[in-house]
């Protein structure tokens, strides 16, 4: 049996759900909130969707994992490895920014000027699944 390409399919699917996971928990915040504010309602959409790059470094890595591999430059032991570390710290990394985009999307709707500071804890989260996306291609 070839595991060859088990490693870029754990990587691609453990970002993708996380990142769905992750999207769900903001867009039912941004429909009930939408449901009970009038106006600016692309910004409660916009928090709600940030939660998706983990699925494009998901895709990305592995792209990069299943070239690697097929050329002998990474061991499919070690792809599954990388695959499975990158794709939960993507999993987990989509959940909480989820739930603080719900948060967020909350917050603003109470108070409008905070968006912006909302959108900076958001990026604080990011950052970690960076890192991981980084370290993967390092590793790779």
């Amino acid at each position: 049996m070839d595991y060859s390409m088990v490693g870029p399919a754990i990587v691609l699917g453990l970002g993708c759900v996380g990142s769905s996971i992750g999207c769900g928990i903001g867009g039912m915040a941004s429909h009930a909130v939408m449901s009970r504010v009038e106006d600016n309602h692309g910004k409660y959409i916009g928090m709600s969707a940030v939660a998706s790059s983990q699925s494009i470094y998901g895709f990305v890595l592995m792209l990069l994992m299943k070239n690697s591999i097929q050329a002998g430059e990474l061991s499919p032991m070690s792809g599954i490895g990388i695959g499975l570390s990158v794709g939960l710290a993507l999993l987990f990394s989509s959940m909480y920014q989820g739930m603080c985009a719900a948060s967020g999307i909350q917050a603003s709707a109470k108070q409008p000027a905070i968006i912006g500071k909302c959108f900076a804890a958001l990026g604080i989260v990011e950052s970690f699944s960076l890192f991981a996306f980084v370290f993967a291609l390092l590793l790779i």
